[in-house]
């Protein structure tokens, strides 16, 4: 296994330590909270395909476009 590799999984343990340590050890909140989060980032990510195929420019697009015409 490469270093690349022992440090990426480091930061997965990191996180899933984290995660646990927020839900006071109850690992089955953990999942559930994990699974919530996932939920929610799926309907956002949703939202912002709906959006471009519609046309709309999301507002951190349009932010630098500013920023950068006025360059």
């Amino acid at each position: 296994m490469s270093t690349a590799a022992l440090l990426d999984n480091s930061h997965y343990e990191q996180a899933c330590d984290q995660a646990i340590a927020m839900c006071d050890g109850n690992l089955r909140s953990t999942i559930k909270a994990l699974i919530m989060a996932n939920e929610y980032l799926e309907a956002e990510l949703e939202e912002l395909h709906a959006a471009i195929s519609a046309g709309c420019i999301p507002e951190t697009s349009r932010s630098r476009a500013r920023s950068n015409s006025a360059a």
